[in-house]
This record gives structure tokens, sequence and C-alpha cells, in this order.
């Protein structure tokens, strides 16, 4: 079985970080490499993180140029064949998530899977708006981010560093050039992750579309990608009216 580098990244949220922590080091599947970088917090987490020290792989605490330059330096320090992005506030599904992954299929260049939102209360709200397409590629983010960052394990070794003039959706980015260089990508068919919704482009919403509209045009051309969007806004306004419908 392969060694897989989970990375956690954190600033000053002490509330969430060991929910976090626990959910990488109650894993069934043993061989993994955890790493958690810290922006040199103020508010108690680097203590929480400390109490696992003798559990986490290396920790590092120290101010940083934004999440990107701290995912940046968590991924140099990687030593695993595959790595996954578990920051503060989300969770691995279940203890038997990253087992179940690896077991799914062999050798695979990328995994992925299906991802549960939950709110600042911890309160499930169900799967995200954009379900994990069936079949992913370098051209599946066309209509949207399909797969969430914390449910797709990527093999190091086609991995690049996080390219810092994206500020808010770098991570888009980073997938799709992954995914540009993989030849075998595989839906594992499960949910692989829990996500707390409000994140920071989701507090940066207008910079961060604005943000993966240049990503997306880099990829797929300026005339398809604005033909996309239409789309995309159609399929929001159908999702809004559904939801809003079953919910009266």
């Amino acid at each position: 079985m392969p060694k897989l580098s989970i990375i956690t990244i954190v600033y000053n949220n002490v509330r969430d970080i060991e929910r976090t922590i626990n959910s990488v080091i109650n894993q069934t599947f043993r061989d993994i490499e955890y790493l958690v970088i810290d922006g040199a917090s103020t508010d108690g987490t680097l203590e929480v993180i400390q109490r696992y020290k003798n559990q986490i792989s290396k920790i590092v605490s120290e101010k940083d140029q934004g999440i990107y330059d701290a995912m940046n330096k968590g991924l140099a320090m990687a030593k695993g064949d595959y790595v996954l992005f578990m920051n503060s506030g989300d969770e691995l599904y279940d203890e038997h998530t990253v087992e179940d992954v690896f077991e799914s299929s062999p050798g695979a260049d990328i995994y992925y899977g299906e991802t549960e939102m939950y709110n600042d209360n911890w309160e499930n709200l169900g799967r995200r708006r954009h379900e994990a397409p069936e079949v992913f590629d370098w051209k599946s983010f066309k209509f949207g981010m399909s797969i969430s960052h914390q449910a797709i394990y990527i093999r190091r070794s086609i991995t690049t560093p996080y390219d810092l003039k994206y500020k808010y959706s770098s991570d888009i980015d980073w997938i799709i050039k992954a995914a540009k260089k993989s030849s075998n990508i595989v839906n594992v068919h499960r949910y692989v992750a829990k996500y707390l919704v409000g994140g920071m482009s989701k507090k940066k919403h207008f910079e961060s579309l604005k943000e993966r509209f240049k990503i997306l045009t880099k990829y797929y051309g300026l005339v398809p990608n604005i033909f996309n969007h239409i789309i995309i806004a159609g399929n929001l306004v159908t999702y809004y009216f559904k939801h809003r419908r079953t919910n009266d």
C-alpha cells in the first residue's frame, strides 16, 4: 500500500483544529505522514496541536504569505506517494476513508470521491451542490469545481507548487495541472470528506469568482468559458429554485 501525506493548514482556529486532527490520527490506514502547518496562531491553536505532537509527523508554526504559501510549505516537506490537503475545520469522512480509497483500485494517479457539507455549528447540510462526476479529467471543471479540494488524493510526483498569483482559487489551477498529467483517475464512489462551509473563497466570494474565471479561461479558452458560465448560471438558478420549492 502507498504512503499518504496529509497536510493540514491552520491559522487561529482553536475551535476546530482538534476535530480535524482526530479525523486523521484515528484512520485505520496506518502509513500516513501527517504535516500540520500553522501560521503562527495566537489563540491557543498551537497549544492544541502540541497535545498531539507524538501522533503528528511534523509541526511548523511560523508566519506565511497566505493559505497557498502555507500549502506550498507542506507540499515541499511531504514525502508520501500521494498528498491530501485536509485543512482545519474539515474532516476525513470516517475512520476507514483512507483505507477504502486505496483499496478501490491500485496505482491510480488521482483518487477522488464525494463531499458532505457542514455549517458553522457542524450541522449536516448534505452533499455539495456540485456532484462529483462519474468520470473526471482536466476538462471536468468547465461547469464548476465538481470535486472539492478535501476529496482528491493526488500522486505527489505529478503535483506542482500552488501558483501564488491566485489568492483565493489556486486550488482549481493546481488540480487541473495535475489532472492534465494523469493517465489513471479513479472515482472511489463514496463520501471521503466533510467540509466546513465558509472558507476564504466564500468570504471573498466575488474576488474568488474573478480568479476562477481567469483560471478556466486559461485552460478552456475565453469564448467556451463564457458559454460554460451561462450554463453554470442556469444550473445555479435551477438548483436554488428546486431547493427552495423542496423546502416550502
